[in-house]
């Protein structure tokens, strides 16, 4: 099976409704959809989409990262060569990591219609269906309350609450979402990055005072501060989860070897792949640190391929991956099976995926 070409294209898929976080607001999801050939007449699907504010990539940063200097690493390779074209890729440049994990992801695409054999298969295989989460954007406290009520009729009983915008309005958001769903309900948080340690401290104390129930804070600090994460972690009880602050595995690992959180959250255009991916995993099984599996917002294709990591590996005891669930139609053929939250591995060799719709190649 030897690569002959690399195609790129664009999808746009518009959102239930708007997605907003402490850092911003999306309306709908673009990608850059990537297509490996072969001479075998298989294709190998990836997806990138450009999270600026996240991961620094832009669309036309992702086109000529592929373009310029990954596809010709690729035309002409044997997909049976796969850990030599991995490691080429992840290699090729710094940085760069949404473009990577498409072509990444492509990559193990391949590779498992090479061997006719699933990716979660391929990597695991120790279960073959998970349940997600869904994400509540932040808004006002009645609104979100209302999404919450709504995000429990359809079956959810886990929730991502969006906080960071006005601090002072985080305690009642989660007190109009928790009187709004009741006690059996998961709540977790995601506040971006946008509080200081010793705000996060309070704010979470006042939540706790109130018996709020939170599973966990994700991302309370910004990135950088280590230290801030680390604070968090030692004085409040909510545990911690570590997202925009792990990227490649060497910060994984930091973040591991100084407890400066409970959890690490990979995502696979954070860290450029299921390859380094992997290796997170294989860290914090060392470490004995649970891992969440989460996504951008990003279209079916990239989740699929996330849902096959969570699917493969017992140490990813949670779920963030409603990406799909978030659009207002799904344009992907084959795959992974999204019903709400319950999702379900696809059976087919490599990805699963047949097409896509409504694809403009470039």
């Amino acid at each position: 099976m030897k690569i002959t070409n690399v195609e790129l294209g664009m999808l746009s898929v518009p959102l239930r409704v708007p997605f907003k976080t402490a850092r911003r607001r999306v309306d709908s999801v673009e990608d850059v959809i990537v297509l490996i050939r072969t001479d075998t007449g298989a294709t190998g699907y990836g997806e990138a989409p450009p999270t600026g504010v996240v991961t620094g990539d832009t669309t036309g940063g992702i086109i000529d990262a592929i373009r310029t200097h990954l596809a010709p690493l690729l035309i002409g390779r044997d997909v049976n060569e796969f850990e030599d074209l991995i490691r080429n890729v992840q290699t090729a440049l710094i940085h760069n990591t949404s473009a990577k994990a498409a072509v990444d992801m492509a990559l193990y695409d391949l590779y498992g219609q090479l061997w006719n054999i699933p990716v979660h298969k391929l990597l695991g295989g120790a279960r073959d269906g998970i349940v997600t989460d869904i994400t509540i954007s932040v808004n006002a406290p009645e609104e979100m309350a209302r999404d919450a009520r709504d995000a429990i009729r359809r079956g959810y009983d886990t929730l991502k609450i969006k906080v960071g915008i006005d601090p002072s309005l985080d305690v009642a958001r989660l007190v109009a979402v928790r009187d709004a769903v009741g006690k059996d309900v998961r709540i977790r948080i995601d506040a971006n990055q946008a509080w200081r340690p010793r705000e996060a401290v309070r704010i979470l104390a006042q939540m706790a005072e109130k018996g709020l129930d939170i599973e966990l804070v994700e991302q309370p600090v910004a990135a950088a501060d280590i230290d801030g994460l680390a604070y968090v972690t030692r004085e409040s009880d909510v545990p911690v989860l570590a997202d925009e602050a792990v990227f490649s595995p060497a910060d994984a690992l930091r973040i591991m070897q100084l407890h400066a959180a409970d959890m690490v959250n990979i995502k696979l255009m954070k860290c450029g792949g299921l390859y380094p991916a992997q290796q997170i995993i294989a860290a914090a099984e060392i470490y004995g640190m649970e891992c969440m599996l989460g996504c951008m917002l990003e279209a079916k294709i990239s989740v699929n391929a996330a849902v096959a990591l969570a699917c493969a590996k017992k140490i990813v005891t949670r779920i963030d991956l409603d990406g799909p669930v978030l659009c207002r139609e799904d344009p992907i053929e084959g795959g992974a099976q999204f019903n709400e939250k319950d999702i379900t591995a696809s059976t087919a060799p490599g990805l699963g995926i047949k097409g896509v719709a409504g694809l403009k190649m470039l």
